[in-house]
C-alpha cells in the first residue's frame, strides 16, 4: 500500500489543528480560567425561529409514509433552488434552476470542485488565503502560484498580465483579511479570466455581511462573469448553519471549456460522489429566504456586525492598523512591533486569555498580522477588547 504523499506532507501542518493543540494545553494547565475564543469563525447565536419551525415541520413529515423523503435529488430539491433563484434575482442576477447545486457547505464544494479540473492546470491563489484553497490543490499535485495581497494594496491583489493561470481563487469579503473587492476590481479579474481562458472560483460565503451598496455580493453582478466564474455560498455565516451544513454552488451554462459545459461535469461528479443534502436541512434553508426568515436572519447578522463595530472602535482607539470589520465579520490587524504572528498568539493567550488566529498560518504575507472574528457574544467581544487594550498599553 502506498499513500498519497501530497496528503502526508500536509497532515501535520494544518493551521487550526495547531491552534487547537495550543489552546487545549493551556486549558489543561489553567482549568479554572476563562478563555475568550475569537479564532475560529464558528457562530454563537441560535438558529432563527423561521428555520426551527421549518425543521420541526419537515421532521414531522418524515414520520409519515405519505410525506417521507429518502434520497434527495443530487442538485437539491426544486423548492430550495427556486428560493435561491429568487434571492439572486433581487440583485439583478438571473439564474436557471439547473445552474444551482445544493451541497453540504461551501468548504466541501470549494474543496471538491477541483475534481473536474485536470491536475496540470496552474492555480493562482491569493496570499494570505483560507488554507482549503491551497491544501486541496497541493493534495492533487497541481502547480500553485501566489498573488501578493498585502498592506500596500489593501490585501486586494489584482491581476498581472505577465502571469498566466488556469484556475483563480477569489474570496470577497475575504477570509482572513476582511477586505472586499469593488465592481471595477472584480471586472478586471473577469476580463483577465476571459482573456486567459481561466476560471474564477469565487467564494461568497460572507456576502451577507456587506453593508455598502456599491460593493457586489456576487461575481455574477459583473458583466461576463457567467462565462468564466463559479460561485460558492454558504448558509453557515448567513443563517448559523455551521452545525447543520448546507450551502450552494452556481455554475452557469455559459461556462464552457473545449465545447463541454462545466455545469455538466459538476453534475456528473456530484451524482457519483454525493447523495445530496437531507430533506429537513433543505426545508430549513428554504425558510431562510422567506420574508420572515430574511428579517430574522438579518437581525442575527446585525448582532455580529455590532460585535465587529466594537472591535473596529477598539482598534481605532488603540491606533492599530487593520482591515475588515465594516463589510466583514473579520478584523485583520497588525501585531505589535517585533513580534511574529505566532509569538503574538502565545502572548495574547497567556497574558489576556484571548484566542485569535496567527496571520502567518494563512501564508507568508500574513506574517505580522492577526485575525479576530466577530462571531462571539457581545459581552465576550467587549471583554476581549478591554483585555486587548490593557495588554497593548503595556
Amino acid at each position: 500500500m502506498k499513500l498519497n504523499q501530497n496528503y502526508a506532507n500536509l497532515q501535520e501542518s494544518y493551521l487550526f489543528l495547531t491552534i487547537a493543540k495550543k489552546v487545549a494545553a493551556y486549558t489543561e494547565a489553567h482549568p479554572d480560567n476563562h478563555i475568550i475564543r475569537m479564532g475560529i469563525g464558528d457562530v454563537t447565536q441560535p438558529l432563527v425561529p423561521a428555520v426551527i419551525e421549518a425543521m420541526h415541520k419537515a421532521t414531522d413529515e418524515m414520520a409519515h409514509k405519505e410525506t417521507f423523503h429518502g434520497y434527495s435529488p443530487d442538485q437539491g430539491y426544486d423548492f430550495l433552488r427556486e428560493a435561491i433563484q429568487g434571492y439572486y434575482a433581487k440583485r439583478g442576477v438571473a439564474l436557471k434552476r439547473s445552474e444551482i447545486f445544493v451541497g453540504d457547505g461551501a468548504k466541501s464544494d470549494v474543496g471538491n470542485i477541483v475534481d473536474i479540473f485536470a491536475d496540470d492546470n496552474t492555480v493562482l491563489i491569493p496570499d494570505p488565503v483560507y488554507p482549503v484553497y491551497v491544501d486541496t490543490n497541493v493534495m492533487s499535485g497541481r502547480k500553485v502560484i501566489y498573488l501578493d495581497a498585502n498592506e500596500q494594496n489593501g490585501f486586494l491583489g489584482m491581476p498581472d498580465e505577465n502571469v498566466k493561470a488556469d484556475i483563480i481563487y477569489l474570496c470577497s469579503p475575504n477570509n482572513p483579511t476582511g477586505a472586499v473587492y469593488n465592481r471595477a476590481q472584480l471586472k478586471a479579474w473577469v476580463d483577465y479570466a476571459l482573456k486567459n481562458n481561466a476560471v474564477i472560483l469565487f467564494d461568497a460565503a460572507y456576502e451577507s455581511f456587506i453593508t455598502h451598496d456599491d460593493l457586489p455580493h456576487s461575481i455574477f453582478e459583473i458583466e461576463g462573469a457567467k462565462k468564466c466564474a463559479i460561485e460558492f455560498c454558504s448558509f453557515s455565516k448567513t443563517a448559523g448553519f455551521t452545525g447543520v451544513r448546507c450551502g450552494y454552488t452556481v455554475i452557469c451554462d455559459e461556462l464552457v471549456s473545449d465545447g463541454t459545459k462545466v455545469n455538466t461535469l459538476w453534475a456528473r461528479r456530484q451524482a457519483t460522489k454525493f447523495n445530496g443534502v437531507n430533506y429537513i436541512t433543505q426545508r430549513a434553508a428554504e425558510a431562510v429566504f422567506t420574508d420572515e426568515g430574511q428579517q430574522q436572519v438579518k437581525g442575527v447578522i446585525n448582532y455580529y456586525r455590532a460585535n465587529a463595530k466594537v472591535m473596529v472602535d477598539a482598534f481605532k482607539e488603540m491606533g492599530v492598523w487593520f482591515t475588515g470589520g465594516e463589510n466583514s465579520p473579520y478584523i485583520w490587524h497588525k501585531v505589535p512591533d517585533g513580534m511574529t504572528s505566532w509569538e503574538f498568539f502565545d502572548y495574547l493567550l497567556n497574558e489576556a486569555e484571548v484566542v485569535g488566529t496567527p496571520g502567518s498560518g494563512f501564508g507568508k504575507n500574513g506574517e505580522g498580522f492577526f485575525r479576530l472574528t466577530a462571531f462571539g457574544t457581545l459581552e465576550k467581544t467587549q471583554e476581549a477588547m478591554e483585555r486587548l487594550k490593557k495588554l497593548l498599553k503595556k
